[in-house]
């Protein structure tokens, strides 16, 4: 029980998901519902004890931890578990410690995020358009993001932007999009909505957009060359000729990335899914809850990995009304 993490397709587990909230100061239309219900602090992991979970995931070979939420920086102290992971850092057994996040709360963290050892972050970015911006989140500022990626920015922390195409809405920005990001410098990944929670299947069918149109429609515009270049997840980059920055295309739809799947998501409030578009999971809290000297969440853990899927199952189309996942994505993390 201390060798690497394999599934049983031969693939190794080295990358870990976190997400330590529920909650989030945004209500995105394809994330989540305006009136969510939120967990009771009850039911979430004390930081502490998503201390131990990571630690442990990074003994059995983990290298890359992300935090997610919800929105990872609205939960109170939240850098103290930062700091605390970060000593992998320090030590080599973690390759990177990074998070996703809407950008909200970075002109207030961006210093301090980087003074422990952040690197890079995802900052989810649909639209450069102030109206839309509300209109798409319903509670955020478009000022007070671009405020915080520009706190980022000073403090040497590199910046991708994660927006997904949404047919209708911002089909109508991707050059901008490019063009922006390669002013500042960041990467931009573009993404396929995917149908997790119930926020109404035609709104949902309306919103999808296959990223191969996202890519036709660039290739009006840009010259666009693939490469070899990988931040150890989904994506699949191209540069740009006109801009020199990086595009990448993460395509759960149309073409998934499931083959080279190297990854798992603990929820905030311990349960581990194996696979975003499975609902296989394993009960960690009550594992780490035990008083055993964390046998029992070495076994749980893998126990879990031993049922690792060979992939997801989502599907839109007008036969079917259901979400493909009944939870919403800010449940599993982003």
């Amino acid at each position: 029980m201390d060798g690497p993490l394999i599934d049983p397709h031969g693939r190794a587990v080295t990358y870990l998901r976190v997400s330590v909230t529920d909650r989030c100061d945004f209500r995105c239309l394809y994330c989540m519902a305006e009136d969510m219900t939120f967990l009771p602090k009850k039911d979430v992991l004390s930081l502490e004890e998503l201390e131990v979970i990571c630690s442990t995931f990074v003994e059995r070979g983990v290298t890359k931890l992300r935090m997610t939420g919800g929105e990872p920086l609205v939960r109170r102290d939240v850098m103290w578990l930062f700091r605390q992971l970060s000593r992998h850092l320090v030590t080599g057994a973690l390759d990177e410690l990074t998070l996703t996040t809407n950008g909200s709360q970075l002109e207030r963290f961006s210093d301090e995020l980087a003074d422990i050892g952040i690197r890079r972050i995802n900052v989810s970015l649909d639209t450069l358009e102030e109206d839309k911006f509300t209109e798409i989140t319903r509670w955020g500022r478009l000022e007070k993001v671009k405020a915080g990626l520009n706190a980022a920015k000073r403090a040497g922390i590199a910046i991708k932007i994660n927006t997904v195409a949404l047919r209708g809405f911002n089909d109508d920005e991707f050059n901008n999009l490019v063009q922006w990001c390669g002013d500042e410098g960041f990467d931009l990944t573009f993404i396929e909505v995917m149908p997790m929670g119930e926020i109404g299947e035609e709104a949902r069918l309306g919103q999808y957009m296959p990223l191969s149109m996202v890519r036709a429609k660039l290739n009006e515009s840009w010259s666009l060359r693939d490469i070899d270049y990988s931040t150890g997840g989904p994506a699949r980059y191209v540069e740009v000729k006109e801009t020199g920055g990086r595009v990448g295309f993460i395509t759960p739809m149309t073409h998934n990335f499931c083959e080279s799947c190297n990854r798992v998501r603990l929820t905030c409030t311990g349960i581990l899914y194996m696979c975003l578009g499975q609902e296989d999971t394993a009960d960690l809290r009550t594992a780490v809850r035990a008083k055993d000297n964390g046998t029992a969440l070495m076994n749980t853990i893998d126990d879990a990995i031993g049922r690792k899927p060979k992939g997801h199952d989502f599907i839109i189309d007008r036969r079917r009304r259901d979400p493909s996942v009944p939870r919403h994505m800010s449940v599993t993390g982003g």
